[in-house]
């Protein structure tokens, strides 16, 4: 199936790169005041559409309509997990970096990943047993002891935590702004080390771009050591996670 939901990526994203050339972006508020713009619905659309036309069939969450009950999807085993526009703000700015994600979770996995920018026209792809991939290059996490660690972090949402945590290590590190699933994809590239979120997140922000780290050789965490997880409870929550 990656080579069809790589195609759906792609049209999700030209889609998108229509509005974001265009001034009318249609601008809205969320219940959480997070920002939603005509392109997020647009992209929304696309995918759901082209992943229920697949031969196999899987329910799907997406961001934008995410209102499924706990009982009904705690017995999933298998469901695409979908941000349609991951990085509405750096989409607002007109900066870039955003992405469209696409995962497949079985049992709280995420065993496949497809995160498009567009505007890079970067496809990023991990398939577990299959290795990853940036436009059809393997890709792989770094093996090396840097001298300083390259951190990569959130361009929109800093986090004094993150800033906390590093100190605690005792290492010399230097920050590598980011903004969307990009900075998970960065580890994965490894052209960053480490990536500590100690801030919120939710679960379709990150798990298309967990399954590419994950099949680059790379893990996502919790700050406790458990790996993290997906579809466990009744909100769509991260938890503090740690990838590398």
């Amino acid at each position: 199936m990656l080579e069809e939901v790589k195609k759906i990526a792609r049209d999700a994203g030209a889609a998108i790169m229509d509005i974001y050339q265009s001034d009318d972006f249609d601008v809205q508020k969320k219940g959480d005041d997070s920002p939603l713009t005509k392109a997020d619905l647009a992209a929304h659309n696309i995918i759901c559409d082209g992943l229920r036309a697949l031969e196999t069939q899987y329910p799907v969450i997406s961001e934008e309509s995410s209102d499924i009950s706990w009982e009904q999807r705690k017995h999933w085993c298998r469901y695409w997990l979908v941000d349609p526009l991951d990085g509405t703000k750096e989409f607002i700015k007109r900066n870039g970096e955003f992405t469209v994600n696409i995962a497949l979770i079985e049992k709280g996995v995420p065993i496949m990943g497809v995160v498009y920018a567009p505007v890079l026209d970067a496809m990023y792809t991990g398939e577990r047993d299959r290795g990853a991939f940036l436009n059809d290059e393997a890709i792989s996490v770094t093996k090396r002891e840097p001298e300083a660690l390259r951190v990569v972090g959130s361009r929109s949402h800093p986090s004094q935590e993150t800033i906390d945590w590093l100190n605690a290590l005792g290492k010399p590190y230097e920050m590598v702004p980011m903004g969307s699933s990009l900075k998970i994809c960065l580890v994965g590239e490894g052209k960053a080390d480490i990536y500590p979120r100690l801030g919120p997140t939710c679960e379709w922000d990150t798990a298309a771009a967990h399954a590419v780290l994950s099949a680059a050789g790379g893990e996502v965490a919790r700050v406790n050591g458990e790996p993290l997880l997906y579809n466990q409870k009744e909100d769509y929550l991260n938890p503090y996670f740690i990838a590398k």
